[in-house]
């Protein structure tokens, strides 16, 4: 039997292709919402989840970010952006701060109810997450930990070679 090209992560080819459509359907599960619903359910969120999305966006940032700053990460247009923020603004998530340099530009950042509500949505879905490998042994949640990162780094360095091209 002809196991195909080795692949770079391990395996071969073959294998990788395999476990595909279980990726596909575990990823379908997350973005139909169901996850993320519930996450934000759990949270005490109640805004939709463009606008969580932009909340977590300028949260996990670290700094205030402008609105084209915000679309250009997320990869959104400007006013469905501002949209959200003015959302996110109404219930008290994120305040605008004035640039000191230009009166005409203002950074966005999350305000300490904006900045628990993220990290309670993220405790929620780290949660859950570990309660699906709850069964799994302490070497295996230690190698997934491991690979992930490394996957993580590996995979954005690979992506700044797009960029170079």
């Amino acid at each position: 039997m002809n196991a195909g090209p080795k692949s770079p992560v391990g395996g071969d080819d073959d294998q990788v292709l395999a476990v595909m459509p279980r990726l596909a359907q575990l990823s379908n599960a997350i973005s139909r919402g169901r996850l993320t619903e519930h996450a934000m359910k759990s949270a005490g969120v109640e805004v939709d989840r463009p606008a969580f999305s932009v909340l977590a966006s300028v949260h996990l940032a670290g700094k205030p970010l402008r609105i084209s700053e915000i679309a250009e990460q997320m990869q959104l247009v400007q006013p469905h952006v501002t949209r959200q923020v003015q959302q996110l603004e109404r219930r008290g998530l994120v305040r605008r701060i004035g640039d000191p340099n230009d009166r005409r530009v203002s950074f966005i950042e999350p305000t300490d109810e904006g900045k628990a509500a993220a990290d309670r949505y993220a405790r929620t879905l780290i949660g859950w997450f570990t309660g699906a490998i709850a069964h799994w042994s302490e070497q295996d949640r230690a190698d997934l930990g491991r690979l992930l990162a490394h996957f993580a780094d590996d995979v954005t360095a690979h992506l700044a070679t797009l960029e170079d091209t």
